[in-house]
C-alpha cells in the first residue's frame, strides 16, 4: 500500500475544496467509447498494438505485464489472430481505459494529478445526484443488427484471459441491464459470463443477493424468462458506475448522468424490453431463464482476488436473441486478478467506489467525525481504512457495523482499520505505525465479527462457507482493527494531562529555527 506516483495526498491547494466535500471536477460527456479513446489519444494515455497477438493468452498476458502497479497505459489491440483478415465483423480490443488514478481524474473531469481523496469526493458527490436518461429513436449502435441463425458471439475477438480460464470470457467489463418487473427501474451491473456450448449462449455468474439477482427472483417467482441486454464500449462513467454497488432501488443511468454531467442518450433494444446507450459499440440480447435445464457450464475464472474462483459448474445461461453493434466496432474487455504489484482496472476503480460508498453510509448512519475513507487498490475494496476525529470511545466500533450492516458489504469491507486524523490513511508505514503503538488486543481494539455475509470467491474462505445458495455471496468473519488512541485511559499528569506521552515532534520553535536556515544547511526547498 505504499504510495506510487499516482496516488498522492492533498496538495494544499485542494484543501479547502476538500475540506467542502464537493470536489473542484467539471462534468463533461464525452460521447462514446471513442471519444473517450481521443481524448486519451490526446494526453498520450493510450499504447496502440499493431503486432499480431493471439486471443488465446497471449493477449492476456501482454495486458497483465502493461497495467504493471496501475502505471501502464491503456491498450488497443489493433492486430488479433483470426480477425485480421478483411471478413472480420470486428478486429480491435481496448482495455485498461481505467487501470490508472490519471485516467479516473479524467473521467471525473479533475486534473490528471487530482488526488485519490478529491476522486473519492467527487465519486460521492455522482452517487448523490441523479440525471435521468433521455430515449432517442436511433443510434450508431443499430448500424448493424444481427439476429437468428447469423448470431455468433465468436464474431468478436473474445479473449480466453488466463491459461485456466474456463473458457473466453466476453462479460469482464461490460455493463448489464436489467429491469425491475415491479418498478421498471434500470439496473446497470458488471458481472462475469463466458462464450457458451452454442453460438448464441453466454452462461454467467448469476448470485441472487446482487442487484441484477434481486430482479431475477421477481421473474423467476412467476417462472418466467429475465430479459437481459449487455454493454461492450460506452464512456468510462459506465463500468465505473456499473461496478458500483448502488442502492437496489437506484439506476446506474441515472448516476451516470452525474458523472458526465448530462443525460445519457439510451435506445430501445431489438428483442427485449430494455433500453442501452445509442452510442454504445455493442449490444448483446437474449434472455435467461431460471429452468436449470438450460444452464450450461462455466468457470472457473480469474477473479478479482487474485485467485481462480468460482469452479466449473452449471449455471444460468443467456439465450442470445440479438446483437447490435456500430461499422466497425471495437470491443471493450479488461483483465481480472489483483495481487502485490499488479493492479488493473478492478484495482483502481474500487478503491475510490468503495471508499465514495461507504463514506456515504457512515454519513447516512451518523457516525460523527469522519475526515477520510480509503480503499487501497491491492485489494479491491476488501480492506477499507477510515479516518476519524475521535470524540469518544466506541467511535471505530460504531463506523464498522455501520459498514458490516449495509448491502454494499457483499463481496467487500472484510477487514476496517480506524485511525486518528493524524495518521496518513494513504502510506502504509503510517497505519503500520498506529497498529504498532495505538492497538492493544486486550483492550478490546482487535474485534471478530463472525458469520456474516461475505465472498464465496475469496480463497480464505472455507469451501463449504462458499456456498452461495446457503449464504448468499459466502461466509465471513470480518475483523475490526481499532487503531486509534485509546480513550478509556484515564490523563496522565506525566503527560500534560493527555492519555499517550507526548509524541517526537519537533518544538515549534526549534522547527521555525530550522525552517528559517534550511538553505544554510544546503538544502533547496521542496
Amino acid at each position: 500500500m505504499a504510495k506510487s506516483p499516482s496516488q498522492k495526498s492533498p496538495s494544499k491547494s485542494q484543501e479547502k475544496t476538500l475540506q467542502s466535500g464537493t470536489g473542484s471536477n467539471e462534468p463533461k460527456p464525452f460521447g462514446d467509447l471513442r471519444g473517450w479513446i481521443d481524448a486519451l489519444r490526446r494526453e498520450g494515455e493510450i499504447h496502440d498494438i499493431d503486432a499480431e497477438v493471439n486471443w488465446e493468452c497471449e493477449l492476456g498476458t501482454i495486458t497483465r505485464k502493461a497495467f504493471g502497479n496501475g502505471d501502464g497505459p491503456a491498450l488497443m489491440f489493433n492486430n488479433i489472430k483470426d480477425y485480421n483478415g478483411p471478413g472480420a465483423r470486428c478486429s480491435k480490443m481496448f482495455t485498461g481505459g481505467l487501470s490508472n488514478y490519471t485516467r479516473l481524474a479524467m473521467m471525473f473531469g479533475l486534473p490528471k494529478d487530482a488526488s485519490i481523496t478529491e476522486m473519492v469526493k467527487c465519486a460521492r458527490k455522482a452517487y448523490a445526484g441523479r440525471i435521468p436518461p433521455v430515449t432517442v429513436k436511433t443510434g450508431p449502435v443499430k448500424e448493424n443488427i444481427i439476429t437468428g441463425d447469423d448470431i455468433n458471439l465468436l464474431d468478436f475477438p473474445v479473449p480466453k484471459w488466463h491459461r485456466l480460464d474456463g473458457g473466453r470470457y466476453i462479460n469482464t467489463m461490460q455493463g448489464t441491464v436489467t429491469r425491475d418487473p415491479a418498478t421498471g427501474r434500470l439496473n446497470v451491473g458488471i458481472y462475469r459470463g463466458m462464450v457458451g456450448e452454442k453460438p448464441n449462449t453466454l452462461p454467467v455468474q448469476l448470485w441472487r443477493p446482487q442487484n441484477w439477482g434481486l430482479d431475477f427472483n421477481k421473474y423467476a417467482a412467476e417462472q418466467k424468462e429475465m430479459p437481459v441486454a449487455f454493454i461492450y464500449g460506452w464512456e468510462p462513467c459506465l463500468p465505473f458506475c456499473g461496478s458500483s454497488p448502488l442502492p437496489p432501488d437506484v439506476s446506474e443511468f441515472d448516476v451516470m448522468g452525474a458523472i458526465r454531467g448530462a443525460p445519457v442518450e439510451l435506445v430501445d433494444c431489438e428483442t427485449v424490453p430494455l433500453k442501452v446507450p445509442a452510442t454504445a459499440e455493442i449490444v448483446i440480447e437474449g434472455w435467461i431463464s431460471p429452468d436449470p435445464a438450460t444452464f450450461e457450464m462455466e468457470g472457473p475464472f480469474g477473479e478479482y482476488t487474485g485467485y481462480f474462483g468460482g469452479d466449473k459448474a452449471l449455471r444460468h445461461t443467456v439465450r442470445v436473441t440479438a446483437i447490435t453493434h456500430r461499422n466497425d466496432p471495437i470491443m471493450r474487455g479488461t483483465l481480472e486478478g489483483t495481487m502485490p504489484k499488479m493492479l488493473n482496472e478492478n484495482s483502481i476503480m474500487s478503491s475510490v467506489q468503495r471508499a465514495a460508498l461507504a463514506w456515504n453510509i457512515l454519513e447516512r448512519a451518523g457516525v460523527p467525525g469522519v475526515t477520510d475513507v480509503h480503499c487501497p487498490p491491492a485489494n479491491n475494496g476488501t480492506t477499507l481504512i477510515i479516518q476519524i476525529k475521535q470524540t469518544y470511545r466506541g467511535q471505530a466500533k460504531q463506523a464498522a457495523c455501520a459498514i458490516w450492516g449495509s448491502n454494499a458489504a457483499h463481496l467487500r469491507y472484510k477487514n476496517i482499520w480506524v485511525v486518528d486524523e493524524d495518521i496518513d490513511i494513504h502510506d502504509y508505514g503510517a497505519l503500520d505505525w498506529a497498529f504498532a503503538y495505538r492497538v492493544n488486543a486486550a483492550e478490546d481494539d482487535i474485534v471478530f465479527f463472525p458469520g456474516t455475509f461475505g465472498s464465496a470467491l475469496d480463497p480464505s474462505t472455507r469451501l463449504k462457507s462458499r456456498d452461495a445458495q446457503k449464504f448468499g455471496t459466502g461466509k465471513w468473519c470480518r475483523v475490526l482493527i481499532d487503531a486509534t488512541v485509546n480513550l478509556d485511559f484515564e490523563p496522565e499528569e506525566e503527560y500534560g494531562g493527555q492519555r499517550f506521552p507526548p509524541m517526537v515532534w519537533p518544538d515549534k520553535q526549534d522547527a521555525a529555527l530550522v525552517e528559517q536556515r534550511w538553505e544554510e544547511y544546503g538544502f533547496k526547498r521542496k
